[in-house]
């Protein structure tokens, strides 16, 4: 019997109302003398999935951090590229991105055509997933780099109707951004609208800094949650339980 694929699981679980964590992991911030160290907490952690990638990675080390974790943690590598270089054959799939919160071709297909090749000749699991970025108080890297302005949190229906066009489009997954180190997590009322108003998982991320956002998260309708800058900040961070 054939091992069910990364998104097949997320399909899993959704159905089943099991929610998922993902870590994501910038690799221009990883301090290689305490890898052995970030691995054991991420063992130690309710992770379910790791992110790997960023806006600007401007490091080489790609490659070599996916098969340093590969060595002592289990869970799934899942790329989250900002750029088509960020592509590396050693994880285990890729959250193929469209930014369909902005009008800025580059992030919209450009870097889509570009990644394609390479990631044909590679053994990766291609997760078409519509990126929404949603404005969190302040400027984050993600709208920074693309140069795209995100969706007003206050207009749920302009966000509702640009995630209904990404799951018409076909994409597998909804991604609800508020960016690295927003100063305001997803609103929870956004979150429960386009959560029972599509039928794909949802994954939202960016500005939850403790154990209640992930909570209020998966309470209003997310199905993944990620956690970056908090865990990047204290790797203590999971040092608790999550029901």
């Amino acid at each position: 019997m054939e091992k069910a694929t990364i998104y097949q699981q997320i399909q899993a679980a959704k159905i089943a109302n099991q929610k998922l964590l993902a870590i994501l992991l910038d690799p221009d911030k990883i301090v290689w003398v305490r890898i052995t160290d970030l691995i054991n907490k991420i063992n130690q952690s309710p992770a379910t999935h790791v992110f790997i990638g960023g806006s600007l990675v401007k490091s080489n080390i790609l490659d070599d951090l996916i098969i340093r974790i590969k060595q002592d943690c289990v869970l799934p590598i899942v790329l989250f590229p900002g750029h088509p270089s960020q592509i590396s054959n050693h994880a285990d799939g890729i959250l193929f991105l469209s930014l369909l919160s902005g009008r800025n071709p580059d992030y919209l297909i450009e870097h889509q055509v570009k990644a394609a090749p390479i990631l044909k000749q590679t053994q990766l699991e291609i997760i078409p997933t519509a990126y929404l970025l949603i404005e969190s108080g302040n400027e984050t890297a993600v709208e920074r780099i693309s140069k795209t302005s995100p969706l007003d949190r206050d207009n749920l229906d302009l966000v509702l109707a640009t995630a209904l066009a990404g799951e018409m489009l076909g994409n597998k997954l909804i991604y609800l951004e508020a960016g690295s180190g927003a100063e305001k997590a997803v609103p929870l009322e956004m979150i429960e609208l386009v959560a029972q108003n599509t039928n794909i998982p949802l994954i939202v991320g960016g500005g939850i800094v403790d154990l209640q956002g992930i909570q209020n998260a998966y309470q209003f309708g997310a199905d993944l949650v990620v956690i970056g800058t908090a865990f990047e900040n204290d790797i203590d961070f999971f040092n608790f339980p999550i029901e």
